[in-house]
């Protein structure tokens, strides 16, 4: 990918969170995991970082080879399963399983840490007593969106293109991220929204959807844009914020 179209983007997650995600999408028990479909919705995201120029830690490419490693085990007849000596399951996907609840249950442990902590951030010993006024109505925030549901959503555009050339050949000089990210602040004007597929509603080559998906990820990372989604796993919604840092716009030639 040439240097011009290259996007600096921190994964906070782990290869545990995106099989948790993946997982949570199909709406199946951990229990009950397929292990060839997640693996090969696993392997997709791997290539999709891949192409999006991502760095990911080394976490993610052990976790891959795991999973393919017990995979072939499960497709193995039981006679001819790997003499394994400290393998006291038969059922090669249970030591996954049980890293996925134990990894979930501290992950719900922090959620709800995290959300005690937000509840008290105004509560203050003996301060003194304050008019009280009429309740105001609270709605539950909206589900947060990260990483793996806008890579979710990419890859829907994506496979518009499936018929095209693989993902390994996208080279397209027309596009750069600068030029995407022009054209993303003149289609959503100031405190507007609009949904995530319609970006890229005129796109015509995969190189394009690529480049305007890295655009999107550095104006996010820019406070410019701020993603929403009603229902968990629901559609993705982008509204220009305008909160954006002028000096960084600046870097591409833009103004906020």
């Amino acid at each position: 990918m040439d240097a011009d179209n290259r996007v600096s983007l921190d994964i906070f997650e782990g290869p545990l969170d995106l099989l948790l995600y993946l997982i949570k999408k199909d709406e199946v028990d951990i229990y009950e995991v397929a292990i060839e479909r997640l693996t090969k919705q696993y392997l997709e995201y791997i290539d999709t970082f891949k192409l999006l120029n991502i760095e990911l830690a080394s976490e993610f490419v052990v976790m891959a080879a795991n999973l393919m490693y017990i995979k072939s085990r499960t497709l193995l007849p039981k006679h001819e399963q790997p003499p394994e000596e400290e393998a006291e399951e038969e059922d090669p996907r249970w030591e996954l399983i049980r890293q996925l609840v134990e990894y979930k249950k501290f992950k719900d442990a922090a959620g709800f840490l995290e959300q005690r902590e937000a509840s008290q951030v105004n509560v203050f010993a003996g301060a003194p007593e304050v008019p009280e006024r009429p309740a105001e109505a609270d709605p539950s925030p909206p589900p947060g969106v990260g990483i793996f549901d806008l890579i979710r959503a990419f890859q829907k555009v994506l496979r518009r293109f499936d018929d095209a050339a693989g993902l390994e050949e996208i080279v397209d000089d027309r596009f750069t991220v600068g030029d995407r990210i022009d054209y993303l602040l003149a289609e959503v004007g100031r405190g507007r929204r609009t949904k995530f597929k319609d970006l890229f509603a005129g796109a015509s080559s995969r190189s394009e959807v690529v480049v305007t998906f890295l655009a999107l990820l550095e104006l996010i990372r820019l406070r410019e844009f701020r993603v929403q989604q009603e229902n968990t796993l629901g559609e993705i919604e982008i509204e220009r914020s305008g909160e954006g840092d002028p000096e960084a716009l600046a870097e591409f030639g833009l103004e906020n």
